[in-house]
């Protein structure tokens, strides 16, 4: 069968018209049917496609991760050197290290669940961000005083990348490098007193027969917190969304809540709390029919591609067991995403506890929730009501 996208012109549509910026994933999905490789002046080269996506994941020699200028540990790095950072970072993220946190993770998610208010709720603001930033900084030891820095400086980041505004965006960076430098000042100036923390541990972790220098703690660190309390926020809000606007899959969930791993995934999947990722092209090659030359750019759109009917069928209906071994939510290939293991652990503890301290968690009739814009996923305002 002919490729429409042989028909695609260079500019094949705007990531910032007012129809995508309403709603995303309705306009990855137009584009995903039309024209599943396009080009524009914000995203460069866009892929939409299950296929193409998977192609280039597994695919690091030809699609380069080393995206950025700036230091970005290990995400913006490609193999050998990828493999001795990453190898530091899937060390915080072992069945032993989860393990000690879950009572931790569990005590937090009740906490939360059980002071949610009843009646009208927003609940990205009162309840999903609030979560983010506590599990975050629990798993980290970070201090509670710098929970809303951490809150103000993710929605100015967030606004920043929206707008390309760089000189924002440097100015930004630097603010966060200094709340970790002063971190480590205060871990470093402890000594043996030091709390045993993760952060405190990465001052002593070894690459390449030296230690971690201080920029690239942050950019480790700087990838956990921008990942982590951006896209955990997301999720809890997708998934409290979604139960609402599924009574029937609520009720059989607050049944059998031994079914919400699967079921958490599937919702994920359905509706995308990451948006994209980025790679460039190393070599002259062909995606899905268009001709990509060695230094074009591309914006994987994880959002469609886990929405991709060849794949998944309807994108919208709820088969779990059926769609799993698909799923691209933790992405897949080198990069796979390490903290897999903590976000599902997290998801299950604050679905779980939302489900058991609650009777009900509804729509309001007249007030829908807000969908979020690129480069956020999921909901900026979600409106919900509990009993």
């Amino acid at each position: 069968m002919k490729e429409v996208i042989t028909q695609c012109p260079v500019a094949d549509w705007d990531p910032r018209a007012d129809a995508v910026l309403h709603n995303q994933i309705a306009g990855y999905d137009q584009m995903r049917r039309t024209c599943p490789v396009a080009h524009s002046e914000f995203l460069n080269w866009s892929v939409f496609r299950h296929a193409d996506v998977v192609a280039i994941l597994n695919d690091p020699e030809t699609f380069s991760s080393e995206v950025s200028a700036h230091l970005s540990v290990p995400n913006g790095m490609d193999p050998p050197i990828h493999s001795e950072y990453r190898r530091i970072v899937d060390s915080y993220f072992t069945p032993a290290y989860i393990d000690t946190y879950a009572p931790v993770c569990r005590d937090i998610a009740a906490r939360l669940a059980c002071t949610l208010p009843r009646g009208e709720v927003e609940l990205m603001g009162d309840f999903a961000q609030t979560f983010a930033l506590q599990m975050q900084s629990a798993y980290l030891g970070w201090p509670q005083e710098l929970h809303e820095p951490l809150r103000s400086w993710i929605q100015k980041n967030r606004q920043a990348t929206l707008q390309r505004d760089r000189t924002a965006m440097a100015a930004i960076a630097f603010e966060f490098d200094g709340y970790i430098k002063d971190m480590l000042t205060v871990r470093r100036t402890a000594g043996s007193a030091a709390p045993a923390d993760i952060t405190t541990s990465l001052l002593s972790d070894k690459v390449f027969g030296r230690l971690l220098t201080d920029d690239e703690i942050i950019s480790i660190l700087r990838n956990w917190t921008v990942g982590e309390l951006s896209t955990m926020a997301s999720c809890v809000g997708i998934i409290a969304h979604h139960l609402a606007f599924k009574p029937s899959l609520q009720a059989q969930l607050r049944e059998n809540l031994s079914l919400l791993p699967a079921a958490i995934d599937e919702i994920l999947r359905i509706h995308a709390p990451l948006i994209a990722n980025r790679r460039v092209v190393t070599k002259p090659v062909t995606v899905g029919g268009r001709e990509l030359r060695k230094g074009d750019r591309l914006s994987l759109i994880w959002a469609s591609a886990n929405r991709d009917e060849t794949v998944f069928g309807d994108p919208d209906e709820f088969k779990p067991d059926q769609n799993a071994g698909q799923n691209l939510l933790y992405g897949q290939g080198i990069h796979v995403c390490p903290g897999a293991p903590l976000a599902r652990l997290e998801l299950q503890h604050i679905t779980e506890q939302l489900l058991l301290n609650t009777h009900e968690v509804s729509l309001i009739p007249g007030k829908p929730a807000q969908l979020a814009v690129y480069p956020a996923g999921g909901f900026s305002v979600l409106p919900l009501y509990i009993t």
